[in-house]
């Protein structure tokens, strides 16, 4: 019998699976498009349920897989996109929401999120993310790729407290977060969405990480999602369009990884040591 997959919260108390599933690089091919929105729905299944998209992924098409996966099927899914920040203007953020809801064949984006900073003041983008809020096309908001002191300006901002979410690249290769963010984050009780987890599968070869995952009779793969959730309020949310990887991500819960592990890894992957620049792909 699976474990059931752990949960974090959102500020407002919004239940999530801490693991979820990515769409970066789906529904660049119409020939894939209906294996991906197929593993989509096989991830929820299995309790998955939180699936990550943005209008610039394949220009609307990954948004596009996530509306024909969540089809008939609305109140399974907590669906997450984000807005370019080049729309990120007051009505521009209200203008992509509305084209992204119309991808995704939606009322609502659960979790709407700003890309990553861009020239528009983030008081402007905040109002508009308050707007949509307040006519229920969304349910909260929040942002990518903000370190440490950008989310330090942003909760100086009117109702910049309203911040549900920062999603940023994290895995065993780049633990920078791990010197500020990661801890001020969870002190403020508002999660960590950690992209692309498996460093776009870089860790795979890696000797230590073999050694780990033979010790649990586990893949590389589960070891280090293993490792990004066994911190609290992290979010992992790995892209596959493959079955079988669907299912060996969700089974990432059952590793449970000990202080020798966790040294070994330490060693292999070393932790900061002083503070470094938020890293983005």
């Amino acid at each position: 019998m699976q474990l059931p997959i752990p949960t974090t919260s959102l500020p407002s108390g919004t239940s999530i699976p801490v693991i979820g599933q990515g769409t970066w690089h789906m529904g660049e091919r119409k020939a894939s498009a209906v294996e991906e929105a197929k593993c989509l729905r096989h991830g929820l299944d299995l309790g998955m349920t939180l699936i990550d998209t943005a209008e610039m992924y394949a220009d609307g098409g990954a948004e596009r897989i996530v509306g024909e996966t969540i089809k008939g099927r609305r109140n399974d899914a907590f669906v997450v996109s984000k807005v370019l920040p080049t729309n990120a203007s007051r009505d521009g953020t209200i203008k992509a929401c509305e084209a992204s809801l119309k991808r995704l064949g939606t009322d609502h984006i659960d979790l709407y999120l700003l890309h990553w900073r861009g020239r528009y003041r983030l008081a402007e983008t905040v109002e508009a993310f308050e707007a949509l809020r307040r006519s229920g096309k969304i349910g909260a908001w929040g942002v990518s790729n903000f370190d440490a002191d950008d989310m330090e300006e942003l909760l100086g901002v009117p109702d910049g407290g309203n911040v549900a979410a920062n999603q940023v690249l994290y895995n065993l290769a780049r633990r920078g977060i791990e010197y500020d963010l990661l801890k001020d984050s969870q002190a403020r009780g508002i999660p960590l969405m950690a992209y692309s987890p498996l460093d776009e599968g870089r860790l795979m070869r890696h000797p230590d990480l073999i050694h780990i995952a033979k010790a649990h009779q586990a893949t590389v793969a589960q070891v280090a999602l293993a490792f990004l959730i066994r911190n609290p309020g992290v979010i992992v949310i790995p892209k596959t369009a493959m079955p079988e990887r669907v299912r060996e991500n969700r089974a990432s819960v059952e590793v449970q990884l000990t202080d020798d592990d966790l040294s070994i890894l330490d060693k292999a992957f070393p932790p900061p040591g002083r503070k470094m620049p938020l890293e983005m792909i």
